[in-house]
Parts: structure tokens; sequence; C-alpha cells
């Protein structure tokens, strides 16, 4: 029997339920929040049936079939928590907070998907009293895998920990020896699909340096209206008004990325994040300069066509399925629930080549007859649509979490 753990139901918790729902893998799932949640089973039931960004349950699972004013979720049993979704019995576990005390032994539970942002540190021992992401291994689960990046002060993730990519490493994963997954983040998923196919073609390869924003959605860390900032603050910006503000702060995306591709840290690469007063979908914009080469010609062998034609082959090659190719002209909302990574707006995909003047000089390399050295460098701007919580990340951790529930022994 087949069984998920669901730990938080944020955010993404809820909407991990929805897509497992629907995807139908799992015999079983259970889900931990922590806490009783309203007056009533019901009261969950109503947050589950219904969502201001996706819009009911019922559509999600049934499409244009799907009766919005009739309840898909059912109340089976109020006393034991017992849900039914869609023929799927969904037990709610509403007493422990901390991972280690959560009963997923009793439920037979293999996978845990903690979509909580409390637990991200990998090294931290499951006794600990404040939890830990161990703790839910602890509590019986086989496997635990956090919906965000790890946070931790050790400057290596440890042996049995891994983070992953679905459709950029998760090929690396060893069910004998890793434990404890980081998913990365929604921003480092989009980036990672559409870093790889560069690197992988000998025309674009040669990335010299790489920086990126995201124009991102607003999020739960950010504040409704104005407020007092807690006392371990570091970003004052998130505490200011999500509805009428343009709000500059950073991402880990870059640092993220560089462990599930390793060749990105030989780059230096920036990063960024502008956070916008939209519900979902957000937009990555890449800057990268490659070392490029000039043909008989003058031709570049970077151009907009190769680089478009790289990430399209991509699209319908190793990627398909996680990286979409588009040449429409689209607006953000376009892609709310689009089934993808990212997509690339391959309409707005620049590239400008120039000559990168290198005299021998300047490096105390003062040899007779040494030329002044002309190197063609190129700039590429591509930019990547994604949905930020359902079409592109949510969708791609269930992926991966499946994944790791078929390889258990």
């Amino acid at each position: 029997m087949r069984v998920l753990g669901i730990n938080g139901l944020g955010r993404i918790g809820k909407l991990t339920l929805w897509r497992h729902v629907a995807l139908s893998h799992f015999d079983k799932i259970v889900v931990n929040t922590g806490r009783e949640v309203g007056k009533s089973l019901e009261d969950l039931a109503s947050y589950l049936e219904s969502d201001s960004t996706y819009g009911q349950l019922s559509r999600y699972l049934y499409g244009f079939k799907g009766d919005a004013m009739r309840p898909v979720v059912k109340v089976k049993n109020s006393e034991e928590g017992i849900l039914e979704i869609n023929g799927k019995e969904v037990w709610v576990l509403r007493k422990a907070r901390n991972p280690r005390e959560i009963s997923w032994h009793e439920h037979q539970v293999g996978v845990v998907v903690d979509t909580t942002g409390v637990f991200t540190d990998p090294t931290r021992e499951p006794g600990d009293p404040r939890g830990a992401l161990r703790g839910h291994l602890e509590g019986g689960a086989r496997k635990v895998i956090n919906s965000s990046a790890f946070k931790m002060k050790a400057p290596a993730q440890p042996d049995d920990a891994i983070t992953m990519i679905w459709g950029i490493n998760h090929m690396a994963y060893d069910t004998h020896q890793h434990h404890v997954i980081s998913a990365a983040s929604c921003t480092t998923t989009a980036l990672a699909h559409m870093v790889k196919p560069l690197l992988e073609d000998a025309r674009t390869r040669k990335i010299l340096t790489a920086s990126m924003s995201t124009i991102h959605s607003a999020t739960n860390t950010q504040s409704v209206l104005d407020k007092v900032p807690d006392r371990d603050a570091k970003d004052l910006r998130k505490n200011r008004m999500v509805l009428d503000n343009i709000i500059l702060t950073s991402t880990n995306a870059a640092s993220a990325l560089g462990i599930v591709i390793p060749e990105i840290q030989e780059i230096g690469f920036l990063a960024d994040s502008v956070r916008i007063p939209t519900s979902t979908v957000s937009l990555v914009t890449l800057n990268l300069t490659i070392q490029s080469q000039i043909d008989e010609g003058g031709e570049s062998s970077v151009t907009r066509e190769v680089v478009n034609g790289v990430l399209q082959s991509a699209s319908t090659g190793s990627q398909k399925g996680s990286l979409v190719f588009s040449e429409e002209q689209k607006v953000s909302s376009d892609y709310k629930g689009v089934d993808a990574a990212v997509v690339i707006e391959a309409h707005d995909t620049h590239t400008r080549t120039a000559f990168l003047t290198l005299d021998p000089k300047a490096l105390g390399l003062d040899l007779p007859q040494t030329p002044i050295l002309k190197i063609p460098v190129t700039h590429a701007k591509i930019f990547g649509w994604y949905d930020n919580e359902l079409g592109s990340y949510t969708n791609r951790l269930a992926d991966l979490t499946i994944y790791v529930d078929e390889q258990l022994d």
C-alpha cells in the first residue's frame, strides 16, 4: 500500500494534496496540520474545496464537467479526521507539530513532503526540541522531501541528503543512501531548466558570467499591510504592504543552482528577486555572457537563432514535458496552472556580440611583439515564465515524490 504524508497545508501543502489526489498514485494520503483547523473538520474541507488563485477543486479534477457548486471533499469521520477526495481517503492529523511526534508509522507512511518551510536544516538532529526534518524519519517515514532549499550552516550537505530537481539531476538519487531530500525552490527549478541545455551545447556552453532576476509573485512571507519587523528580521522590505509595492529582495536561486548543476559553480552568477503584487506566475530574466566565435562571414557562433534552437531542441528532447518553448506573445496570467517547469518566451530572446579587448601588458605579460587580443563575447538575454505555485513547482515536486516512492524497496 502506497501512503503519502504531507506536513503543512499552506500554499504548497494544499496544492500538493490537490496534485496527488488528481494523479492517484498513492492509495492513501495523511496530512498533518499540527493543530485544530477551524471549528470542525467541515471547515478544513471547505478550505480544500476551493482556491482563490486556481478556482474550484472540482474543476481542477474534472475540467469543465466539474460542478463548481457540488463539493468533492467529503467528511467521512470528523472524530478520527478522515476525508474522502476523488475516491481517496485523506487522514488529517491535528496534534503534533514536532515531526518526530507525528504518527507516520501508525499510518505506514513511506514518503513525507514537508511544506511548512520551518524545518530546512538537514544537519539538525531529530531530537532537537525545535523540531527537525530528520524527525519525520524517527516518526516512521522512510524518506522526507523538503519543499524548499536546505538552509544550514554546514558547508556541504550530509552524505544522506541530496538536493534534486525533476528533469535536472533526479537520476543522482540513491534510495539506499539518500533519506533527506530538498526539492530546491520554484525559481531554482525554472532557472535550472533554462540553463541546462545551454551548458550541454558546444556553441553556448562557454558561459563567462551570468545573472538573473526573478519578477516574482507575492508569497506568504510578505505582509498584507505594513507591520512592525520581527525581532530577527533580516529583510525589512518584506514587512511592507504586498498589495501596493514593488519590493526588491534576495533569492538563493544561484547558490542552489550550483548544487544541482555543479558546472555553474565555475561561473560568476548573480541573482536577485523583485516581488510584485500578483498571486502567481513569475518571470526569470536570464543574462549570460558567452565566449563565442566569428566565422568568415563575420557572423557570431552565438545568435538569437542559435540560443532559441538549443532551447527548442531541449523542449522536444531531454527536457520534454518540463521545458516548453513558445514564440507566442503572452502575459503572466496565460501561464497560470500551465504544467511546465518553465516556458521560454522565445519571441523576446536577444543576443549582441562585441569584442573584449585584452592587452597582455595589463596581465603583466610585457613581451615583445605581443598582440592585443580581441575576444568575441556574446551577451544573451532569455526570458522564462513559471507558475511558481502549482504548474511549475508543485507539479515537479509531485513528479519527484512519486519517483522517490517508486524506488522504495
